[in-house]
């Protein structure tokens, strides 16, 4: 079945691949310099250990996470409104997840240690457990996407232990975004993430990002593939979006009450790092704001019933949910919890030039996986009428 991804496609296509492939090539030849030369050439420090590789790695395990958005539904609830959609969002949580073990490995100053976690696992790790969730969401949504689309093709029902597997792989969607957030509230020298709340925000801000993701991602597909997801999908997903994005922001909203009306120094100073800037350091102050503005133009947008059904007003909204929640998941969250040491000292935090085009690399690499995957299942969809 692969081969459809290669066969009669247009110049426009193997055009893109041969641009992600530059840009992968790029990241790959700045990541080899990084090899030789070890993490001193990235931004990180030592009160910044984690940079733009874990905060990208956190807002992908999200992205990975939301695939249960249409997967639980059409399985459990029989929304059959999601049944020409469920396969793009598992194949959406695999080139997800193996952005974030991308992210793993170049985060690793020596990539072989990555044995060191099969070979001494540590079980009362957080670290260990992420390992084994994200590999066995990969595996589940692999065999998943690929059988039902196998299925498809030869126009026969998917066999019975797929189903099962999609039963095993909904709390599994849960559980790799829920450990990743135990990374962080397990930290107790870090006031900003220690909050039992990281984990509830971890799930909902992947919840309105990812069905974002694939609204954006089914406009796409029916304006240059032809790809028609179905009216009522979109509708339903749209709907996801509001509830999710609106929690996500009221959890924010908790997290400010909690730190100002407390007084506590620890959790206030991160979140004045952010908006308002601490001591004089306000490189995030920008992004914030602009996250701000975001998320109250996507609210308004989605809130409202006319906005929400209207094609035009529905995509600027869901790209707003998506830059918001890259900029607060992908960038400021991982950031708040370092650059404010517990000693209430600044240290701030810039991405190189080889950080950033490692990490478009990995986009890049992201983006070609699932061109790849999209193209084999609209070839299917277009020989099968499914």
């Amino acid at each position: 079945m692969i081969e459809k991804a290669f066969k009669e496609a247009s110049k426009c296509y193997y055009g893109w691949l041969l641009f992600l492939l530059a840009l992968i090539g790029i990241g790959f030849g700045f990541y080899l310099v990084q090899l030789n030369q070890g993490l001193t050439v990235t931004g990180m420090s030592r009160d910044v250990s984690w940079g733009l590789y874990i905060a990208q790695f956190t807002f992908f395990v999200g992205v990975a996470a939301s695939a249960v958005m249409v997967v639980l539904p059409y399985y459990l609830h029989n929304v059959k409104e999601f049944g020409r959609i469920t396969v793009i969002g598992e194949f959406l949580a695999v080139a997800s997840v193996i952005m974030c073990l991308l992210f793993i490995i170049v985060d690793m100053g020596m990539p072989m240690r990555l044995f060191n976690m099969i070979l001494y696992p540590t079980l009362n790790s957080p670290m260990f457990w992420d390992m084994v969730v994200l590999n066995g969401y990969l595996l589940l949504n692999i065999v998943i996407g690929w059988n039902v689309l196998e299925a498809e093709r030869k126009a026969v029902y998917p066999p019975k232990w797929v189903k099962g597997l999609t039963y095993v792989s909904i709390p599994w969607a849960v559980s790799i975004h829920t450990v990743t957030a135990f990374l962080y509230s397990g930290i107790p020298g870090r006031d900003y993430w220690l909050t039992a709340l990281i984990a509830p925000k971890f799930l909902v801000g992947a919840f309105a990002t990812g069905p974002a993701l694939l609204i954006l991602i089914c406009f796409a597909l029916k304006k240059f593939a032809g790809f028609d997801a179905g009216r009522e999908a979109i509708k339903k997903l749209s709907i996801i979006v509001t509830y999710a994005f609106s929690i996500t922001i009221f959890l924010l909203a908790v997290e400010f009450f909690v730190g100002f009306f407390s007084q506590v120094p620890g959790h206030m100073y991160s979140l004045q790092y952010l908006f308002f800037g601490l001591y004089g350091h306000s490189s995030l102050v920008p992004f914030m704001w602009v996250f701000l503005i975001l998320s109250v133009l996507a609210l308004y947008l989605l809130i409202n019933p006319k906005t929400r059904s209207q094609d035009t007003t529905l995509l600027i909204a869901c790209g707003a949910v998506f830059v918001a929640m890259l900029i607060e998941k992908g960038l400021a969250f991982v950031l708040a919890g370092l650059v404010v040491n517990p000693f209430g000292r600044v240290t701030e935090y810039a991405p190189t030039i080889p950080e950033i085009f490692i990490t478009l690399g990995i986009w890049a690499a992201g983006i070609f996986i699932i061109s790849i995957f999209y193209r084999i299942v609209i070839s299917v969809k277009e020989n099968t009428g499914i």
